[in-house]
């Protein structure tokens, strides 16, 4: 055999067996486009983030601004009149609005939230443009207005409280969901579960003792965060409700299990369960807003947020973590992973299978 013929032969045969591994192929094919898709869904079609102001009692600056340039102003800024400024200061707290407005003789006061540090460079310096325009109307006097800006939050808040509900929650999604898919092939595809089934040991006992110590895991994983996110170096501080915390994980944590679960009952082998899990856990981790604020991102892809349970770890975690609010703030996003985590075990029950064949 020449040595092209034996070439060929050996570039078929990798060519062959790079097509039958289905990982190899999601991580050199699907795995690139996926990203393609999202960061193009977000930013392919926005040059700059629009944001929302409420506007408490008259802002000349402001309401000028708005009447001399509606066109251009309106594509980067939404205004809306605002009458309780308390109301609205707890909207903006809330991340239900970007920013309060409103104006103090010469003094025009931005009040927002360190929760989107995008939304609030954005706003904060639409602002400021408008305080400058506003002074060189004025030109050959001294300026007439100054910009003051004010966060809603505790002043000593930083992003990190931001930034540790967030990413906690991909590490517990991705932790969760992994674990439980790849335990579950893996004790089938190696006749662990039969030899489980044949112990002395009820079933439904070993599966809880899994269960355990994923959330003994978990919650050593969220005390890991927090003391480290609590170093000088980084300024964590917790207040108020952030105890809210811990059940949050831990209806997280059971959530992300039955998916896991579910998935390692229908998949029957280890490879298609690690594509299936990386399917499904990585636009998870980005329209679930661990990386990102979904508030930069289309409206379709901020509906579709709403199927995935990490949007509700990490919104529920954010309320007590970073905004300060309330104990009950967090109660609609248990119930919803609550929810999720019945579920899909009730799911996964139904596809479980003892064999791999």
């Amino acid at each position: 055999m020449s040595t092209f013929e034996s070439f060929k032969s050996l570039s078929r045969a990798m060519f062959l067996g790079f097509r039958r591994d289905r990982t190899a192929l999601f991580f050199t094919v699907l795995f690139p486009l996926m990203f393609l898709v999202v960061f193009g869904g977000i930013f392919g079609h926005q040059s700059t983030s629009k944001v929302k102001v409420l506007e408490v009692g008259k802002a000349p600056v402001l309401d000028q601004a708005v009447a001399q340039g509606a066109g251009e102003l309106s594509k980067v800024m939404k205004v809306e009149k605002a009458s309780d400024r308390a109301a609205a200061l707890r909207t903006v707290e809330k991340g239900d609005a970007d920013a309060v407005v409103e104006q103090r003789g010469g003094e025009l006061v931005v009040h927002y939230s360190a929760a989107d540090q995008v939304k609030s460079g954005t706003v904060r310096g639409l602002m400021n443009s408008l305080v400058q325009s506003a002074n060189l109307s004025v030109s050959g006097k001294p300026p007439a207005y100054r910009l003051t800006d004010q966060q809603v939050e505790d002043d000593s808040l930083k992003a990190i409280q931001f930034f540790t509900p967030s990413l906690l929650g991909w590490a517990l999604a991705s932790a969760g969901v992994f674990g439980a898919s790849q335990t579950l092939v893996t004790w089938r595809t190696k006749g662990i579960l039969r030899r489980l089934q044949l112990s002395p040991a009820p079933i439904p006992t070993v599966f809880a003792a899994r269960v355990a110590v994923s959330l003994a895991v978990a919650l050593v994983q969220f005390a890991l965060f927090v003391i480290v996110a609590q170093l000088p170096m980084f300024g964590l501080k917790l207040s108020g409700a952030w105890w809210m915390a811990i059940p949050m994980v831990v209806a997280g944590v059971l959530a992300f299990l039955s998916i896991g679960m579910l998935i390692g009952a229908w998949a029957k082998t280890q490879e298609t369960a690690q594509a299936v899990t990386q399917l499904i856990v990585l636009p998870m981790a980005f329209l679930g807003g661990s990386f990102f604020p979904l508030d930069a991102s289309p409206a379709w892809m901020r509906t579709l947020s709403y199927i995935f349970p990490l949007r509700y770890l990490n919104e529920g975690m954010l309320n007590v973590m970073g905004r300060g609010l309330g104990p009950t703030s967090a109660l609609p996003q248990i119930a919803v992973l609550l929810g999720v985590a019945v579920v899909g075990a009730l799911i996964a029950v139904r596809l479980f299978r003892w064999d791999a064949a």
